[in-house]
């Protein structure tokens, strides 16, 4: 090897991906298993239909919130302690769609922690020293973050955006903490925790037996039929401000409804999307922050759900430059529309791209998190030796048509704070 001439570069094609095997546990739910993991760790995810949209009194973020609350045998204390003696890391998660527990763990305490994370989340009990407690702290924690631009921005624009269908437009409000009663929780988990786990994942070395052993059990909480998602969503188009007086900063979100992963145009519009705002060199880094100076950071992003999508713009900036600051992102929109890309910035896009999607395959655990977004909407990996194609191949023109189809001024949903 002669260590003195650089080798070749060349483009990626395709990525050799590794899919985890699949377990049916009945006709609509399935267990995941990626066993190709060369340590001893461990991790396992249980997915609930117990998304904010299936009731709009936030009954989902309690319950959510109260799972390891205790039950009639056990305290939260001893919940607790018990995962921590077999160094188990819990994490929770609740998105509009569903909730989400994960455990991470070594691979020998996987079982344990499971029996100990199943017995839990199914006989909670929501005991009313606790209810009172969780709720006292969530909403002083909901004042605390009302005194955010950024929250507030986030959650009028989510009231703006997702205008055509009230499940998603729903928001935390003090109203609910009045309603809530213990009966009302038990109801809600029955409903979608007891009879609402839509997948069950498990990463790491495991023994079969011990993968059917949690499939079996898994079974008894396991829906039965099939999901239903809204699968349009259509935001309120035009401008809104939020006044919070004495505030330093001003909050933006502009952005629309679009699609997922299923569209024709998606892979293209990441491209489109990328260009203008989701790298750190992006066109609305390199004016809003490099430029102009009006912020620390702004970007933007596509957001997926089950059926459908949407499009955002995030920043913060002074109050005295928020009019000048919502000018510029309107002029990055224009600009794609009417300019043609150059190869020069594109090449450099479709190099950070490539970059970007091997290292969101880079070992075991990224690469399930990978064939998750992909199976959520029928997908599989190949998917993403489409995106790399799509990537490789897309032209500035296509680029612009994008732009002038997604990107007008006009379509988007504006919610500002300050």
């Amino acid at each position: 090897m002669d260590r003195t001439q650089a080798p070749p570069l060349s483009a990626i094609t395709e990525i050799e991906f590794v899919a985890p095997s699949i377990l049916a546990i009945n006709e609509h739910v399935n267990l995941y298993h990626m066993s190709h993991v060369l340590n001893d760790t461990a991790r396992f995810d249980l997915y609930f239909n117990a998304g904010k949209i299936r009731n709009q009194k936030s009954l989902s973020s309690f319950v959510n919130g109260l799972l390891f609350s205790g039950t009639k045998d056990k305290t939260s204390v001893e919940i607790n302690a018990a995962i921590n003696r077999l160094g188990g890391f819990l994490d929770s998660g609740l998105s509009a769609e569903n909730a989400v527990i994960s455990m991470y763990c070594l691979k020998e305490h996987l079982p344990e922690l499971f029996e100990i994370l199943f017995d839990a989340i199914v006989n909670v009990s929501f005991r009313e020293d606790e209810l009172s407690d969780f709720l006292s702290d969530r909403k002083q924690k909901l004042q605390i973050s009302r005194e955010k631009v950024s929250y507030l921005a986030q959650s009028n624009f989510q009231k703006e955006l997702f205008a055509s269908d009230e499940r998603y437009a729903t928001i935390l409000e003090d109203e609910h903490f009045e309603l809530v009663a213990r009966e009302d929780l038990k109801k809600f988990h029955e409903q979608f925790i007891l009879n609402g786990l839509e997948r069950i994942v498990v990463v790491g070395d495991i023994p079969e037996d011990q993968i059917q052993t949690i499939a079996t059990k898994a079974r008894e909480i396991a829906v039965t039929e099939k999901l239903e998602f809204a699968n349009s969503l259509e935001n309120r188009v035009g401008s809104k401000h939020v006044e919070k007086e004495g505030a330093l900063q001003s909050a933006i979100r502009v952005g629309r409804t679009l699609f997922n992963k299923n569209h024709p145009d998606y892979l293209d519009f990441l491209v489109l999307n990328t260009i203008l705002g989701d790298y750190f060199g992006s066109r609305l880094m390199s004016n809003i922050r490099e430029d102009k100076g009006y912020t620390y950071g702004i970007g933007s992003m596509v957001a997926e759900f089950n059926e459908t999508g949407y499009f955002l713009i995030a920043t913060e900036v002074g109050t005295d430059v928020r009019e000048a600051a919502l000018g510029e992102i309107s002029k990055e929109l224009e600009q794609l529309q009417n300019v043609i890309v150059s190869e020069e910035e594109l090449d450099l896009i479709r190099n950070y791209m490539r970059g970007q999607l091997l290292k969101s395959a880079d070992g075991p655990y990224a690469m399930t998190d990978l064939y998750l977004s992909a199976i959520l909407q029928g997908k599989d990996l190949e998917f993403y030796n489409e995106a790399l194609k799509a990537i490789n191949e897309i032209s500035p023109q296509r680029i612009q048509e994008l732009a002038q189809k997604y990107l007008k001024w006009e379509q988007m949903t504006i919610v500002t704070t300050g």
